[in-house]
C-alpha cells in the first residue's frame, strides 16, 4: 500500500472508529474486522496498523469538546482496535501452526531417512560381505585363467559397497548421531573435497552437543550449501564456522565463488534459489534467521542463526 493508499485507509479507519464511538455496535465492529483483513491483505504491518489506530484516536480526541468524554472514547476504541487486529492475530497463529507442522514433517522425514541409511549401511553391507565370502569359495574351484574374471567381479562389488556406504553417510551419517555436528560436517566436507576438488575448512567446537533437531537442520543446511558451492559457485574454497554463544547457534558458510545474482537472493532463481528455499524452510520451524552476503566475484556467505531457548522451550 503506497502513501496515498495509507492516507485513504487512515481516513476510512477514522470514520469507522468515529461511528463505533457514536454507538455503532456490532455493525461497526464488523467493519473494524473487515478493515483489519483488508490491511493485512494489502501488506500493512502490525506496527503500521497500530500507528493508524493511534492517529485516528488522536484526531477523535481532539474533536471532543468535553474532556470527560475521553475515557468513553478510549474504552470504545479498545474494542474496535481488538476487532481490527484480530486478522493479524489469526495470521500469526496460522504461521505458528504451519511452522509446527513443518517441523514435525521434517522430523518424520529425518526418521525415515535415518532408517533407510541404517538399512543400507547394515543390511546391504552384510549381504555384500556374504557375496564376497561366496565368491571366495567359488574361486577355489576355478581354473587360474578364470580367476582374473572373478577378481574383476569382486572389484565391481567393492565399488558398489563404496557407493552404498557413501549414499548411506549422505542420507544420514551415523557420525552425526554418535559424535555430533562438527565431526559430521568435517566428514561431509571431506567427501565434497574429494568429489568436487573444493577445499572445505570446518571451524567449531564439538565439545557441547546441540539439540538433535538443531544438529539435523544445520547438517542439512551445510550439505545444501556445499552442494550449491560445488555445482554453481565455481568456488575453490568453502569455510564453515559454527559458534555457540549467548543462547544462540550461528553457522556461517562462506565460499570464494562468483557470488549470487541479485534475483537468486530471493526465492526462485535457478538451482541456487531453490536451495535457499530449502534452507529457509528448515530454519523457519526453529525460529531461525538467514542472512545472505554476496557480491559479484566476491563469493557468498550464508549466516544462519537459531535461538536455542526457543527450541528447548
Amino acid at each position: 500500500m503506497n502513501d496515498d493508499g495509507i492516507r485513504i485507509f487512515e481516513s476510512r479507519y477514522a470514520a469507522a472508529l468515529r461511528g463505533h464511538i457514536a454507538g455503532g455496535g456490532e455493525t461497526t465492529l464488523l467493519a473494524a474486522y473487515e478493515l483489519g483483513r483488508e490491511a493485512l491483505a494489502s501488506g500493512v504491518g502490525a506496527f503500521e496498523m497500530a500507528a493508524l489506530q493511534h492517529a485516528a484516536l488522536l484526531v477523535i480526541c481532539r474533536e471532543a469538546v468535553i474532556p470527560e468524554k475521553f475515557e468513553t472514547i478510549i474504552r470504545a476504541a479498545e474494542g474496535f482496535a481488538r476487532e481490527s487486529f484480530s486478522p493479524f492475530e489469526m495470521a500469526h497463529r496460522g504461521v505458528s501452526d504451519a511452522n509446527s507442522a513443518l517441523r514435525r514433517i521434517n522430523e518424520i522425514l529425518e526418521e525415515q531417512v535415518q532408517r533407510i541409511a541404517r538399512e543400507l549401511h547394515d543390511d546391504a553391507g552384510q549381504l555384500l560381505a556374504s557375496v564376497h565370502l561366496a565368491l571366495h569359495e567359488v574361486g577355489r574351484d576355478l581354473a587360474p585363467s578364470s580367476r582374473q574374471r572373478l577378481k574383476d567381479v569382486r572389484g565391481l562389488l567393492d565399488r558398489i559397497e563404496e557407493q552404498l556406504r557413501r549414499i548411506s553417510h549422505e542420507l544420514r551419517p551415523l557420525i552425526l548421531d554418535d559424535l555430533g555436528l562438527v565431526p559430521a560436517i568435517q566428514f561431509l566436507g571431506d567427501g565434497v573435497s574429494r568429489r568436487a576438488g573444493i577445499a572445505v575448512i570446518v571451524k567449531g567446537s564439538s565439545e557441547e552437543r546441540l539439540p538433535p533437531v538443531v544438529e539435523t537442520a544445520l547438517y542439512r543446511i551445510v550439505q545444501e550449501a556445499l552442494n550449491n558451492a560445488a555445482r554453481h559457485a565455481q568456488a575453490s574454497r568453502v569455510t564453515v564456522t559454527l559458534l555457540h554463544e549467548d543462547g544462540l547457534v550461528r553457522c556461517s558458510i562462506r565460499d570464494d565463488g562468483v557470488g549470487l545474482p541479485p534475483a537468486a537472493k530471493g526465492t526462485r532463481q535457478g538451482g541456487r534459489g531453490l536451495g535457499l528455499i530449502g534452507i529457509r524452510e528448515r530454519i523457519a520451524p526453529l525460529s531461525g534467521t538467514l542472512e545472505i552476503q554476496s557480491g559479484e566475484r566476491k563469493g557468498t556467505e550464508l549466516l544462519v542463526t537459531i535461538p536455542l531457548e526457543t527450541i528447548r522451550a
